[in-house]
């Protein structure tokens, strides 16, 4: 019975949720742009948790602190962007404030526009709650004006260009986003490189300690679980540092500690993949190959 009060209350119209926040029903049934101060629903009344089947950009304004990192504050404060895809899972947080604004669009409002396929390259969507956009001044402006022309759009008569006007909106909001997470990348710097730092320390006491040889190579999703950050903003945040996802950088890690292996013992090629978490010899020859273009004999007789 716990289970069942406990499992989040799904939606599968924008309608539907409409509802649910005491909000007046949607202008467009596939599109929404809500007012967050309008809602006037008690979160005591609302579902602990909701699953939406269309796609969330919640804009909140200020926010109620900053973050900080050593001495330094690193992060603006005049608003934030948070990014849900369908199938997530949100949960009503207890200080939850209703200030700011909610875009809501179903996947079949833009499925016959090439955003509905592009829309999967904005990895953003994929990211947890805390990795949220902060925005600057400059940046809120330009995110609150996409806001406003879409709002427009919407209280306009619907007509032949409607959509047309609506997708190229959200498309646009989307591509300014993903510039202004890039930015934002850039003024982590500092904690983007311990986090770095520590990824390192993670691959290199997983090789060491024979932890790969029980339990296979390192997973992305772990390695991420363990940084308690997302898989999609660990890899897009090692792009910014390193240009390379968090898989790649497995992968040279794993190459290095093979390289090591190779010139300082004696141990078959088979006894190193299996060491270093491969389930065929054949899977490390190819990918030693395709990094070092030899294969782990070949660099072993070079190397002496």
């Amino acid at each position: 019975m716990k289970k069942e009060e406990n499992s989040p209350q799904q939606f599968d119209s924008i309608s539907g949720l409409h509802r649910v926040l005491g909000l007046p029903k949607p202008l467009h049934p596939l599109v929404s742009l809500i007012d967050n101060t309008n809602i006037k629903v008690e979160k005591e009344k609302l579902p602990p948790a909701f699953l939406f089947d269309f796609y969330k950009i919640s804009y909140k304004e200020k926010l109620q602190g900053r973050l900080k990192y050593g001495q330094s504050y690193y992060d603006f404060e005049e608003g934030s962007l948070v990014f849900t895809a369908p199938g997530q899972v949100l949960a009503i947080a207890d200080d939850t404030e209703y200030k700011g604004k909610t875009l809501l669009f179903h996947p079949d409002f833009i499925r016959n526009y090439p955003l509905g396929q592009q829309i999967k390259k904005y990895g953003f969507f994929s990211y947890a709650i805390h990795e949220a956009l902060h925005l600057s001044e400059k940046e809120q402006e330009v995110i609150l004006g996409i806001f406003r022309n879409m709002n427009s759009e919407l209280h306009a008569n619907i007509d032949d260009f409607s959509q047309d006007i609506i997708v190229s909106q959200i498309e646009l909001l989307l591509n300014y986003s993903n510039r202004f997470y890039k930015r934002q990348f850039l003024t982590r710097k500092a904690v983007n490189n311990d986090l770095l730092a520590k990824l390192d320390d993670l691959l290199n006491d997983y090789f060491n300690d024979q932890t790969a040889l029980m339990k296979g190579l390192p997973s992305v999703q772990d390695l991420a679980a363990q940084l308690h950050v997302s898989p999609g903003y660990l890899s897009d945040m090692l792009r910014s540092l390193t240009g390379q996802s968090t898989q790649q950088h497995i992968h040279n890690k794993v190459i290095e500690k093979a390289k090591e292996i190779l010139s300082q013992s004696n141990l078959s090629v088979a006894e190193i993949a299996y060491q270093l978490g491969f389930e065929r010899p054949q899977s490390f020859n190819k990918l030693f190959k395709q990094k070092t273009k030899l294969s782990p004999l070949e660099y072993r007789k070079s190397f002496n």
